[in-house]
């Protein structure tokens, strides 16, 4: 018998990154989960930070040095990073309790750290710099010179988005931004933002597996017209025709002939979220920057009232997809023999039979058991667990649907069996404070990190809490998650605005045991029953399935509470119930049987 060497993939390619450092003349290296459009959701040729580390979360960062590595994630991922890291390798850090800029000042401060210009915003590297480490932008990105196997650039056809469910011309909306920059003495604003190119353009494509985006940079003018920056191949007929002579579309190597001819002009940037690629293009050619926020990334926030209807016929169809699934389950679960796999493929097939589908918001969470503790868990054929009988089953999927972007997340009782008294109270803790939030009303300029703590409350008088958001903004057929707004301690501090769609998602997890989340969308509307001058707001519930009748205690909720749960429940029923097969709204009819 023959000994084998075993190659750990993490080491092999962490030495050839610092082998390739050296070349390049720098002592360390800034590796972020992110590529180009600095989005959340990257194509695999983006996923450089899973390349290096094994690390598969959507929020991170690593930071190579010749002697020693961190990576970086948020509380979402504690679990996660673990789990996928070598701690031989890397050091595993919270990225918010232990930021990254504190550990360059530990072990970097005075030392040449590169960085890619095309990964950071500005404002990003502003406070990495304040670590005292001395940052320098590369030409070419090392770790890319050492990925010999990377994938090829997404290449998917883009489409025109219909105006009737856009609600608005893309001519309409690029007339207001340029208004917008008229008004503040500015010539243009690059727009590095894919989602808010998809918006400003009614233009959708198939670059990312769960956001319907054609990755691409545009450069709107004060005059309204726009250079569309992408592979010219992925623009069709029918998108061409809708886009119109105002918009012309060049490849990526035009974008900095298209900057230096903006010399003499002031160009907006978003320091926040535009990499720092453009700004520094942008003086060399002689323009003056002006620092401000996206102007699109508010309108799309705000969904007109076509997008609002679209997101109510999404909701609906969603939810009979839900509903099918939850019925199957509760049959299938107590028997014992499905996989976490196994159910979250059996509501993708539910949801493939709605009309407008086109795919899922994200990859399913499906965890059972102390899987449902990792709070961004993802079942692999390594890691899919049998869903057992009696215990506890988490799962969080959503909808990309023609007309509307849907998430939704039960927690659920596998059955037959009674659940413990423990997990009842704490669902029934995550159920009140979801509908905490679900039903305030609050006047106009409150903002997310305001109301955040609405969700935490029954769990803090418990002296528990989660390491998470309460919620994040949702698009119009684009991301499931959208800024600016969110319900969130960290949250900027935008004010709610009528239009606005966000989820609200409280939970609490038991590393190891299991984990509780409940999640419905909200939809942002005038609240014109509350008198006086000043406009108040409320929030509409898009998201149609009933909650875990097993899991709550009854004898745990005030009357408003129990009130508020029965007349949520009745309306699932009402608009649910038409649709469905006898069996299956029988099944719904018990669901939704009044506490």
């Amino acid at each position: 018998m023959f000994n084998q060497l075993v190659t750990n993939p993490s080491a092999t390619r962490l030495a050839a990154l610092r082998q390739e450092l050296l070349r390049q003349g720098v002592e360390g290296f800034i590796v972020p989960r992110a590529d180009e459009f600095l989005g959340e959701y990257v194509p695999p040729s983006g996923e450089r930070l899973a390349w290096l580390t094994g690390f598969t979360g959507s929020a991170g960062l690593a930071i190579v040095l010749p002697w020693r590595a961190a990576v970086f994630s948020d509380g979402r991922y504690t679990t996660q990073l673990a789990q996928e890291t070598d701690p031989e390798l890397w050091e595993r850090r919270h990225l918010t309790e232990q930021p990254p800029v504190d550990w360059l000042k530990e072990h970097a401060a005075g030392r040449r750290i590169g960085y890619d210009p095309w990964l950071h915003p500005q404002a990003a590297l502003d406070r990495l710099a304040a670590s005292g480490a001395i940052l320098v932008p590369l030409a070419d990105n090392p770790l890319d010179a050492v990925w010999t196997d990377r994938p090829a650039a997404p290449s998917a056809l883009a489409e025109p988005w219909p105006e009737a469910l856009a609600g608005q011309s893309s001519t309409e909306k690029r007339e207001a931004i340029a208004a917008e920059l008229r008004g503040a003495g500015q010539g243009a604003v690059v727009l590095s933002d894919a989602h808010s190119v998809a918006w400003l353009l009614n233009m959708r494509g198939g670059d990312l597996a769960h956001t319907p985006l054609a990755l691409a940079f545009a450069l709107l003018r004060d005059d309204a017209s726009v250079t569309l920056f992408m592979d010219p191949t992925k623009a069709g007929p029918a998108l061409r025709e809708a886009l119109g002579n105002a918009v012309s579309i060049e490849p990526r190597s035009g974008l900095a002939g298209a900057l230096a001819a903006l010399r003499g002009r002031t160009v907006r940037l978003d320091p926040e979220a535009t990499p720092v690629w453009f700004a520094n293009t942008l003086r060399a050619a002689g323009a003056e920057l002006a620092a401000g926020p996206d102007p699109v990334r508010l309108p799309r926030a705000t969904k007109n009232p076509a997008e609002q209807e679209g997101s109510r016929a999404a909701h609906r169809r969603d939810a009979r997809a839900m509903v099918r699934f939850l019925a199957w389950f509760a049959d299938q679960a107590p028997r014992g023999g499905l996989t976490e796999m196994a159910a979250a493929e059996r509501l993708l097939a539910f949801r493939r039979e709605e009309e407008r589908f086109r795919a899922e918001s994200f990859p399913a969470i499906a965890g059972a058991g102390e899987h449902a503790a990792i709070i961004h868990y993802r079942a692999t054929p390594a890691t899919n667990r049998a869903v057992n009988p009696d215990e506890c089953f988490l799962l969080d999927s959503g909808g990309q649907y023609l007309d509307g972007t849907t998430d939704i997340t039960r927690t659920l009782w596998t059955g037959p069996g009674a659940p413990p008294a423990e997990l009842r109270t704490r669902y029934t803790l995550v159920l009140r404070g979801m509908i905490g939030l679900a039903a305030t009303r609050f006047p106009a300029g409150v903002a997310g990190p305001h109301l955040d703590a609405i969700a935490r409350r029954p769990l803090w008088e418990a002296g528990l809490d989660y390491d998470h958001g309460t919620g994040h903004g949702v698009g119009a057929f684009l991301s499931v998650h959208e800024g600016p707004a969110a319900f969130s301690r960290a949250a900027a501090n935008v004010p709610l605005r009528e239009g606005m769609i966000l989820s609200d998602e409280p939970g609490f997890y038991l590393p190891g045991a299991y984990g509780i989340r409940i999640e419905n969308l909200l939809l942002v509307q005038a609240d014109k029953e509350v008198p006086g001058p000043r406009p108040w707001l409320r929030f509409e519930t898009l998201t149609l399935a009933p909650f875990e009748r097993a899991l709550i205690d009854p004898a745990a909720l005030v009357p408003a509470e129990r009130e508020w749960i029965d007349a949520y429940h009745a309306r699932v029923l009402a608009e649910v119930s038409p649709r469905l097969d006898e069996a299956t709204a029988a099944w719904l009819r018990e669901a939704c049987a009044p506490l």
